[in-house]
């Protein structure tokens, strides 16, 4: 299997791709994150997670073959990005939003092959969009959750994969999306570029899973 090289610090999309039995190296990409004049959500996204990869490419330059994945998440509401909360009361602000209505959550990724692993290969980028659904939150409710702590440093103010999971009734699309990697396109992005082998290796997996 390549080396695979994840320009992330997230422990949730490290932790998603070691279920499926991946190997990785982590080199964390900073980026400023402002959204641009005019740029819509998806642009935005995209952009940034081309962003990482690239620059996580160039810290491992000289280091040998590999493939460098990148990033992006944010949740939209009424076409704006609500990005992390700078502070509880904004996190309050962010949920009172959210509750009792649906918003969208997407993730720009990005696969960049690095040193020549496959000949002539570019690059796999896109974006994944999935539909969630919060139930209607008492105040209560809001003031138990921003007291874990959770919502800090996550897009939205929530984590779906946590405590914030009471918070959703619905979603339409992809689950690990939420979470912040779109696992199926990922994947299949990966399998493209000859990084990994198909059928991939499951061996991470538990056996009730």
């Amino acid at each position: 299997m390549s080396r695979l090289v994840l320009a992330s610090r997230s422990p949730r999309r490290k932790a998603l791709l070691e279920r499926l039995g991946l190997a990785l190296e982590v080199a964390p990409a900073e980026l400023d994150e402002s959204p641009r004049p005019g740029e819509s959500p998806r642009r935005h996204v995209r952009r940034l997670a081309a962003g990482k990869a690239r620059k996580a490419a160039r810290g491992i330059a000289g280091a040998g073959p590999a493939f460098v994945i990148g990033a992006d998440t944010e949740v939209v509401v009424d076409g704006t990005v609500l990005g992390k909360p700078a502070d509880l009361e904004d996190a309050r602000r962010m949920l009172r939003l959210l509750s009792g209505r649906r918003h969208e959550v997407i993730t720009g990724y990005a696969v960049l092959p690095v040193g020549s692993p496959a000949p002539g290969a570019r690059g796999v980028s896109g974006v994944v969009s999935t539909q969630v659904e919060f139930k209607a939150l008492e105040e209560s409710e809001i003031d138990a959750y921003l007291a874990t702590g959770e919502p800090m440093h996550k897009a939205g103010a929530y984590a779906i994969q946590g405590v914030g999971a009471f918070l959703v009734r619905r979603i339409r699309g992809s689950h690990s999306n939420v979470i912040g990697l779109p696992l199926c396109e990922v994947v299949e992005a990966l399998r493209a570029l000859g990084a990994i082998p198909s059928p991939i290796g499951m061996g991470a997996l538990p056996d009730d899973a």
